[in-house]
């Protein structure tokens, strides 16, 4: 039998917040927790490992992302540069300062916050479309600098090969060894993220998001928590930027520039804003797709067009559906992949019920 509800009998705020309100909700997690920890790298092949590790990932970005835009109403378009800036001072401190991974990982973190806190100051008097276009300067200026500085991006050519994370003298260096890596990572910032959405912080955050004017009525410190929202997104970016170089084994601006921060903002639209399930089933959903589209012009692709300009098409259609699907989300569903999944959780929640 599931555990479901067949009343309200919550006495008390502690029931109230609980995380896992019903006995199912603790037997899921423990069950995912089973599948993707000893039972996924058992069975499965470096390949579709690999393609969890990428989701790993993006999911670490993706909620940092969904924090300042889905809880606080903060719009941001400068997230790849705040992942730059994480990634960039892991790999100096690894190379020049042979830091090990787990002090690298918070210092990239802690660094980006810094940066992320100092862009975040312009919030309190700009919103909306303004604030987005001071975060797209904040990308070009944090792009410049890493460029223009061979102290930081480590010469001409802006790259700088970062060595394998190391447990006990052990280098991690196949897939199946990066998962265990990367996959704590982003567990505990699935848990935690999930901690302060419903804390006192996350409820000012959503207050602010709601309407900040009535928030700061309410004796909400508006700025405060604007620039910690800032700051708590860009800690996240910075640790997906340390990820993703230890997982590639280097750190280079091509992969943190504008196009990277639109994948972010798509995964956040198009999974859900405001939620942290949405921000994984966006990171899911963005991730695969490109592999999805490539395999299916692989397969079928010839009956339309010759094999040399296969590849050419695979690209631009990527493009093109990348593009049509964020339209098509916001408006048949604004709410994203998490409200489709809240209406099949909803349904079976009342079955056989009709309310």
């Amino acid at each position: 039998m599931f555990h479901r509800e067949s009343g309200y009998y919550k006495t008390s705020y502690q029931a109230d917040m609980a995380l896992y309100p019903l006995p199912i909700g603790r037997y899921a997690v423990a069950g995912f927790a089973v599948l993707f920890f000893i039972i996924c790298p058992m069975f499965l092949g470096e390949y579709y490992l690999s393609i969890i590790n990428l989701i790993a990932i993006a999911s670490v970005g993706a909620l940092g992302l969904n924090i300042l835009v889905g809880y606080t109403g903060q719009l941001s378009i400068g997230h790849a540069a705040f992942m730059s800036v994480g990634a960039y001072t892991a790999a100096n401190l690894a190379t020049k300062l042979d830091w090990p991974f787990w002090l690298t990982v918070p210092a990239g973190g802690a660094m980006a916050a810094l940066i992320g806190a100092i862009v975040g100051i312009p919030s309190l008097r700009i919103k909306g479309i303004y604030l987005a276009i001071a975060t797209l300067a904040a990308q070009f200026i944090i792009e410049w600098v890493i460029n223009h500085s061979p102290a930081i991006s480590g010469g001409v050519q802006a790259s700088i090969e970062m060595p394998r994370p190391e447990i006990f003298g052990y280098v991690l260096r196949t897939q199946a060894e990066l998962y265990y890596f990367l996959l704590p990572i982003a567990a505990i910032a699935i848990v935690a993220t999930l901690n302060l959405v419903r804390s006192r912080i996350g409820r000012a955050f959503i207050a602010i998001r709601d309407q900040d004017i009535a928030a700061e009525i309410i004796g909400i410190n508006v700025f405060k928590y604007k620039l910690l929202a800032f700051a708590i997104s860009s800690f996240y970016a910075g640790v997906c930027g340390v990820m993703y170089c230890y997982y590639f084994g280097i750190a280079n601006y091509e992969a943190f520039q504008l196009n990277i921060s639109i994948d972010y903002l798509a995964m956040v639209i198009i999974g859900g804003l405001g939620s942290v399930l949405g921000s994984i089933f966006g990171a899911i959903f963005i991730v695969l797709l490109p592999i999805v589209i490539r395999l299916f012009m692989e397969t079928f692709g010839t009956l339309f067009v010759d094999e040399a300009a296969l590849a050419q098409i695979i690209a631009q259609l990527r493009l093109i559906i990348f593009g049509g699907l964020i339209i098509l989300f916001l408006v048949l569903e604004p709410d994203g992949l998490n409200k489709l999944w809240q209406n099949i959780r909803n349904y079976f929640r009342v079955w056989p019920f009709s309310y």
